[in-house]
């Protein structure tokens, strides 16, 4: 059975087997990515156009379909317009991909690159406060197993700042305890850094590893089976923390708090605390310098710091007035 140039199947299959991992070598956080907006718009397309995804061509992802497809992101499955970008930025690569290989498609695919990515609020970065920290660190019961690692992993999130991707694919040999204790992350764009831990944090990990004897290349923060947590598994288990959290900090309550809220924190306090912004950026793993500016557009005591070195408007401003004698000078040049 000839296999027809627009076939999507096998244009997909090279997109991710030779574009993205042979000659892009694209991280693990970027196929994971693609994977999973290939995997809603086939679904998503499979549905619409009667076919199996097996059986769509390239023609079938037109313009409409990829529309109707992201407006299901956000009216049906309650996607952000951040996410609803992702998605078509996936689909984008794909098809400039796919325009060499079947150039015959090409009406099709510019239509489709021709929908805009979609433009959004940026709301202020939020962040929680040492107590509201405090008080979830505390939560998980060290007695049980899932409780302490559960209160050694939060612990390390808001030391490192790390994204939860990074998180859950830290290994144990990813950590280096010693006199100056610091935990190798990999983040985006295949970009390593390493990170100082504090000697509370190191201890906390020392006795998580003595209780759980896991070495080399064993993920640091595993489940009950020894593989990964997965990101929905990290979030589950702040949420639980944060309950009974709220029960000891009454803030907490009604607040939407994620991962990567404790990435804001960490950003925030160590802002908060004199340290260089440029270093900040280095410690999170930002690409620019500008994107960690969005933490002091948010810190309102930075502001009200420099509101009171302002002078009001409506005060009365001192002028110099000089002295007799040096009026006399100046009259007399």
């Amino acid at each position: 059975m000839s296999v027809n140039s627009t076939d999507l199947s096998p244009l997909l299959q090279n997109f991710f087997c030779q574009r993205l991992l042979t000659q892009r070598r694209a991280s693990p956080q970027t196929i994971t990515s693609y994977r999973d907006a290939f995997r809603l718009l086939l679904r998503y397309a499979a549905e619409h156009t009667r076919k199996s995804p097996v059986s769509l061509s390239l023609e079938d992802i037109d313009a409409p379909l990829v529309l109707g497809f992201l407006d299901h992101l956000e009216s049906q499955r309650g996607n952000s317009p951040r996410s609803r970008n992702a998605r078509l930025a996936a689909i984008r690569s794909f098809l400039r991909f796919a325009s060499f290989q079947a150039p015959a498609s090409l009406p099709v695919i510019q239509r489709v690159l021709a929908i805009p990515m979609k433009r959004f609020d940026r709301l202020l970065v939020g962040y929680l406060t040492r107590d509201e920290i405090t008080a979830i660190l505390a939560a998980p019961d060290p007695s049980t197993w899932s409780g302490h690692r559960d209160q050694v992993l939060l612990t390390t999130l808001y030391n490192t700042g790390a994204r939860v991707s990074e998180i859950v694919a830290l290994n144990v040999s990813s950590l280096i305890l010693g006199r100056s204790p610091f935990v190798h992350l990999h983040g985006k764009g295949r970009k390593e850094r390493a990170i100082p831990l504090w000697k509370t944090t190191a201890r906390a990990l020392s006795r998580w590893l003595r209780r759980t004897s896991l070495t080399g290349d064993a993920p640091l923060f595993p489940n009950r089976h020894g593989a990964r947590l997965s990101r929905s598994a990290v979030e589950k288990r702040l949420r639980l923390a944060i309950g009974i959290a709220g029960a000891r900090c009454p803030s907490l309550r009604h607040r939407r708090i994620s991962p990567h809220t404790f990435r804001h924190t960490t950003a925030m306090h160590l802002l908060q605390s004199g340290v260089d912004i440029t270093v900040i950026a280095l410690w999170l793993g930002h690409e620019s310098p500008t994107t960690t500016h969005l933490y002091v557009e948010a810190d309102l005591g930075m502001k009200q710091r420099a509101l009171d070195r302002l002078q009001p408007a409506t005060a009365k401003g001192t002028r110099f007035r000089a002295g007799d004698q040096l009026l006399a000078f100046l009259d007399g040049l």
